[in-house]
């Protein structure tokens, strides 16, 4: 039984994209967090669940996986009213700003989870549920023995693809060019995606810059933006 256990769990490990921060959550923050997160939290479970109950209507429901402090994802949800965004983020500070910015500007179509993105993938979300998918500047891990750590890599891009329903789009924008090349091979290569662009994108007008961007961008760094569409 102890060696069954065993195998269980390394089936279910993979390869973290992310560490663990000790971030400092301020005084707002948390309050927001204790307000706002028994209505618009959605606590990890294994199990499936039910996107239009948890939005409480019929809607396109587009994930967002990795969102930072969440300003940009605000300003996305609040100016695209007619959609729903569930939105993952593992890190507390970044959690709380975003309910703390959707408490200020009374922002009600964003559910947030708290988790590993590949466990709610895998173990929350129905197939064909999702009509888009947004992934802003992931974590690049730049250095060359950390890029096995990337997030955007084929098997994930294939199981992402089972959640997207036929003609819903994945949307991933980063400021690293070997990353976005990755991204770029990564993406052409599943069969399911076809690519809206030669290469990149220009960046949709729903995605906002971010302070860091405009930074980089006056700064003359790049930054590139591809958005491919399921088949």
């Amino acid at each position: 039984m102890a060696n069954e256990s065993l195998r269980g769990s390394q089936v279910n490990r993979h390869i973290r994209s992310y560490v663990l921060r000790q971030g400092r959550v301020t005084v707002a923050q948390q309050r927001a967090v204790d307000t706002l997160q028994p209505v618009f939290g959605i606590p990890y479970v294994a199990q499936p669940l039910d996107l239009e109950l948890a939005f409480g209507r019929a809607a396109p429901k587009i994930l967002e996986i990795g969102f930072g402090m969440g300003d940009s994802t605000a300003t996305i949800a609040k100016d695209q009213p007619e959609n729903d965004y569930l939105c993952l983020e593992v890190h507390t500070p970044g959690v709380g700003n975003l309910f703390k910015v959707m408490g200020e500007q009374n922002i009600t179509n964003i559910r947030i989870i708290q988790h590993d993105a590949v466990e709610v993938l895998r173990d929350m979300l129905a197939d064909a549920t999702l009509d888009g998918v947004h992934i802003f500047f992931p974590d690049p891990w730049h250095k060359a023995r950390h890029n096995k750590r990337r997030l955007i890599q084929a098997p994930f891009i294939e199981k992402l693809m089972h959640k997207l329903k036929p003609g819903g789009y994945i949307h991933v924008a980063t400021d690293w060019q070997d990353y976005a090349e990755q991204v770029l091979q990564v993406l052409s290569d599943e069969p399911l995606l076809e690519n809206t662009a030669a290469d990149y994108a220009p960046r949709p007008d729903y995605r906002p810059l971010t302070k860091f961007e405009k930074r980089g961008l006056n700064l003359g760094h790049g930054v590139w933006d591809l958005v491919f569409k399921r088949v």
